[in-house]
Parts: C-alpha cells; structure tokens; sequence
C-alpha cells in the first residue's frame, strides 16, 4: 500500500485512468505516510481524513460511470494553511486565527477540488507566510525530512516537508519573498513561483499587489505542469490575471538545449553564498553545460531590487496586518517598517522596479534563462529563529538572508526550484531557474531537462523507509 505514496502525480493520472489503482487505495496509502511520518516532521498539521476518504469515493464513482472532472481527479492534495478552506479549520499559522474556520474556499483550493483534487489536509506555515522558516506559535515548527535538527524553509515548508515524505504528490504554496522556491530547496522538492497573475488571487485590500502569488509544489517538473493545468488561467477575481487557459501546461516538456543561452550567476550580483551551496550550484551550472546548453557566468546587476521589494513587503504588511491586536515579533516588525513608508518611498520603489524591469527585458533578449542559487545557505538548525550569518557576513535583519530569492520576486518572472544535489552532510540543494515574464512552460522545460539528466529528486529521507 505504501509503495502507492511514492508515486508521482503523473504516474497516479495515468493508473487511475487505466483503472488500475482507485482514487481510495491512493488516499488511504498517503494518510497511512501521513499517520508514519507526520509525527516526526509536523508538516500536515489539520489532517482531514475522513472528507478525504469521501472524496476519493466520489471520484472512483465518477470514474466508473465515465466521468473525469479534471487533471487531478483521484489525486491526493494538501493545501497551505494560508488559503482558506470551507469547513476546515485555517489558522494562517496565527494565535489571533487559533479556532478560525472559513465559509468560503480561496479560489485556488475550488480549482484544486474542481480539478478532482483529494484534499488530505493542510500544511504548516509561519504567521500569515513571515519568513522562510515554518515555525509558529499555534503549532510549532516543521522539521526538515533529511535532518530533523534542520529547519524546513518556509514558509510553505510544511508543504515541502510532506512533498518530501511522500504524503501527498501535490500541495499547493505561496511565495512573496521566496516562501514557495525556499522550501522547496530545503526539502528536495520542486516549486514553481509562476509569473504574476498566471495563478490568480483575490484580495480584499490589495488586488493589484504583484510581489505575492500562489503556486505549485511538487517532486518533479512533470507534476508541477500537471498541477499548473488545473490551477491556472484567467479568473476575473484578479485584475491582472493572465487570459491563456491552463491547458497550455498539458503539452510536452521536452526540449532540445543545444543552442540554448543560459546566464549563470552564482552570487546573484554579489551576494554572499555558503561554499556548500555554491559548489552545488557550480555543478548544476556544468551539468546544463553538458546538455548541449550554452551557460555564460554573467556578473548580474539587480540594483535596486532590494529597497523596491522591502518598500512594497512593509506597505503590504501595514495594509492587511496593520489593525490585528495580536500579532508575533516577525509581524510586527514589519507593520513597523511599513507604517513607516511615505508616498516619496513608493515613487522611488516604482522607480527602481521600473528600471530593473527594462535591464532584465534586456537581459533576457541576450539569454534564455539565468540560473543560480535558490537560497544563499543550506537547511539551518530548527531552533535558530533565522539566518544570523553567510559565509562570514553578518545579516542585519531576519529578512537579509533570502535576498537570492526576494530580489528574484521583483523581476515579474517566473522562477523555478529543482534539486540539484546535497552538500556533504547530505543537505538539500536548489538550483533557481528564472525565465522571461509569461514563459512559465520554458522554465519547466528546462528544470525537467536538468532533473532527468540528474535525478536528484529521487533521493528520498531516510525516515520514509525507517
């Protein structure tokens, strides 16, 4: 039964439409992965197994008299405690929402379920998603599956975690700063922060906000294209969202690299990176190299990416969070930081954003993809509140060490994180590919390249065999 689990996504597709696995013997395998490794990693921290088990019953019925109601119909999903669920308990990872429970589902979770999604349950986050380390003060931290002293990531990184485990093949994320790729890095697993837009999101209070976005996680390229297939397309909820249909992520991955330009930067214009981290790198660099790509070392010049994305992050967090009585440090430090925040702070942050936009449209005419790191460090101890130092620099603030990833966040590009290997101690490594704004469908052709020529993500934790 548990051999059931560690299948992918796509492989499950493809035995229940051949009736050779029923949407109920997949569910209960991952709720018996869940039930043995949960305890020890505390990824999945509302479990809903009985509406699950109903679910999957309704879908073998369907199945039965013919009826596919979509891409993930059978398959067993786990949604971030950040997106509401109708019926089902969603705290954001706050005090403040301990016992909240919403009468409306967010419309990525109706997608999922309209797609035929399973929904196991949800997956730990830090408060309202601050930070790239899941720890909060409702249920504690999430463990890293390949060291258990180790942080997660975050702050999908109770996502990532149960991707890892072999819980569930899909789990959905979200990532302003990095709170999709850093995970995924830490744990071994793929995410993909899709362009702006090309996953829609509804909001009360800032609908035209960018820098925020809902995404897919899973183990491989293959399933994320799955995932996007269900949860992509226009939705008129969001302003900005994209009017192509999510059946552009349905066609091949395959691509030829021969003649295709890749920039590799291993600091990201500067920054500083784990020796671990970036001898991990370096070699997925060569790897793409191997493969036919041509992979240029660039000296990348994102000035201005980072007061643009700390002046948008502190405004957005004074507009939604500003007026809660009851918030942890991380959240009000940056309420604090954006109450501070004046109309001549905004202009500026536009103007910044602006001017980087039109270098990287330049760039990407030169290149068809830039690489680099995901995260500056690998997996660190769980109880550390967060990254206090990188490779001998101190970092002046909890937010510092994920500029590899935030500063990626401004460009209105589409990132990806595929594992790329392990560092001696046999920590988890992610490898960041970003490519042009609305070319999602690339950015996952390469990661599948780079992932099959690998096959990293095959390396599961010693705790799902123990």
């Amino acid at each position: 039964m548990n051999e059931l689990a560690d299948l992918t996504a796509t492989e499950m597709a493809a035995l229940l439409r051949a009736r050779e696995v029923s949407a109920a013997e997949l569910t209960e395998a991952c709720l018996r992965r869940v039930e043995e490794t949960n305890p020890r990693v505390n990824a999945v921290v509302t479990l809903t197994a009985e509406r699950a088990l109903d679910q999957a019953a309704r879908a073998d019925e369907d199945l039965r008299r013919g009826l596919l109601r979509g891409p993930l119909h059978g398959i067993p999903v786990a949604h971030k405690d950040l997106a509401d669920t109708a019926g089902v308990r969603t705290t954001y990872g706050s005090r403040a929402f301990a016992d909240h429970v919403p009468t409306e589902d967010d419309p990525l979770v109706r997608r999922i379920r309209e797609a035929g999604g399973i929904a196991l349950g949800k997956t730990n986050t830090p408060e309202f998603g601050t930070g790239s380390h899941t720890v909060n003060e409702v249920f504690g931290a999430t463990r890293n599956p390949y060291d258990l002293s180790k942080s997660a990531g975050g702050s999908s990184g109770g996502a990532a975690a149960a991707l890892a485990c072999r819980m569930v093949p899909l789990a959905d994320g979200s990532d302003m700063g990095g709170s999709l790729r850093n995970p995924a890095s830490f744990c071994n697993v793929a995410g993909l922060r899709p362009t702006p837009g090309r996953v829609p999101a509804k909001s009360a209070t800032a609908a035209w906000y960018t820098l925020s976005v809902p995404g897919p996680m899973a183990r491989t390229a293959g399933d994320l294209a799955l995932f996007m297939s269900a949860i992509a397309g226009f939705d008129p909820v969001s302003p900005f969202s994209i009017r192509e249909d999510g059946s552009a992520f349905a066609g091949s991955l395959d691509m030829e690299l021969a003649g295709v330009r890749v920039a590799f930067s291993p600091d990201l214009g500067g920054l500083p990176v784990d020796p671990r981290t970036a001898a991990a790198t370096a070699r997925a660099a060569e790897t793409l190299a191997a493969l036919g790509a041509k992979v240029e070392r660039v000296d990348l010049d994102l000035s201005g990416a980072e007061e643009a994305f700390r002046v948008y992050r502190s405004w957005y967090y004074a507009l939604n969070f500003g007026d809660l009585p009851d918030v942890g440090p991380n959240v009000a430090w940056n309420i604090e930081q954006g109450r501070k925040v004046t109309g001549a702070d905004l202009a500026r942050a536009e103007r910044l954003r602006t001017g980087l936009f039109h270098r990287m449209r330049d760039f990407f005419g030169r290149y068809d993809f830039l690489v680099a790191p995901v995260s500056q460090v690998p997996p660190f101890p769980v109880e550390q509140p967060y990254v206090t130092e990188v490779a001998g620099v101190e970092m002046p603030d909890y937010l510092a060490w994920m500029r590899s990833c935030y500063w990626i966040s401004v460009l209105h590009a589409p990132a990806m994180s595929v594992p790329c290997g392990f560092t001696p101690d046999g920590l988890p490594v992610g490898l960041q590919i970003v490519g042009r704004p609305w070319a999602d469908m690339d950015v996952l052709r390469l990661g599948h390249a780079f992932e099959q020529a690998t096959g990293f993500w095959r390396t599961e934790p010693g705790l799902v065999r123990a």
